[in-house]
């Protein structure tokens, strides 16, 4: 799928990525090598198209914090946890793209300088403009915050123009699908009718953070080609912005 640089909607964009949406129900695998190649082949169109990417990859592939919380961890301990997977997905990604010579960095909120660059906005803005992909790892760096969140901030930190999550499901419905048949996929929600419904799909600290800065949401499933629509400025899926 090519674009012309001159037709491009976006100059620069984040794009989150759940944790689950690299693996595979069927073979059973927390990463699986065929949706990783395939991300891969996708980011690497959107970025040769000429539209600057920043990614944000989630863990719950590999492991939850919220879920260890549950079971009785220590929550901090168990965040810890969790963004550390976030870091094991993110060099996973960047091997992907690196073998369709994409320049990459990965950056992490947590130092882990053996493998990965600190996360410095400043320099995560020149890597862009160099035409790297920049992959933010560990999530903030902060417990109780969730990688929706994280990927709302780093959006904000480098004055991006849309934040796209490629989840599990097609976007946000009225309604838990899964349990009303009768559930209608919303292709255009407003941050507030998105709060105040409690529509989930999304972090509400990361919507709200989006409202008050403006940032338009798309959520999508992370199905092959919907990447690049959405990145595109096709619709696809739901966008969370000011005007429903």
């Amino acid at each position: 799928m090519a674009e012309s640089k001159q037709n491009l909607q976006f100059k620069r964009v984040v794009v989150k990525l759940s944790g689950e949406a690299l693996g595979s129900v069927e073979s059973g695998l927390a990463i699986d090598t065929a949706t990783l190649t395939a991300t891969a082949a996708e980011l690497a169109e959107v970025r040769d198209s000429g539209i600057q990417v920043a990614v944000v990859v989630g863990g719950g592939n590999i492991f939850r914090g919220l879920r260890g919380a549950r079971e009785g961890m220590d929550r901090a301990q168990s965040d810890y946890m969790g963004m550390l997977a976030t870091v094991i997905n993110s060099l996973a990604l960047q091997d992907a793209l690196e073998r369709r010579n994409v320049p990459t960095r990965v950056m992490t909120a947590i130092e882990i300088s053996q493998v990965a660059e600190p996360y410095i906005r400043r320099r995560a803005i020149r890597h862009l403009e160099r035409g790297r992909v920049v992959i933010c790892a560990a999530g903030t760096g902060n417990p109780y915050f969730s990688t929706d969140t994280a990927a709302a901030l780093r959006a904000m930190e480098i004055r991006a123009e849309a934040l796209f999550k490629a989840t599990k499901v097609d976007g946000i419905y009225d309604k838990d699908p899964i349990r009303y048949a009768n559930a209608n996929l919303l292709h255009h929600v407003t941050y507030d009718r998105f709060l105040q419904d409690h529509l989930g799909v999304m972090d509400a600290t990361a919507v709200a953070l989006c409202r008050d800065n403006g940032l338009p949401v798309r959520v999508f499933r992370m199905d092959r080609g919907n990447i690049q629509r959405a990145c595109f400025g096709e619709d696809v899926g739901t966008t969370i912005s000011l005007e429903g």
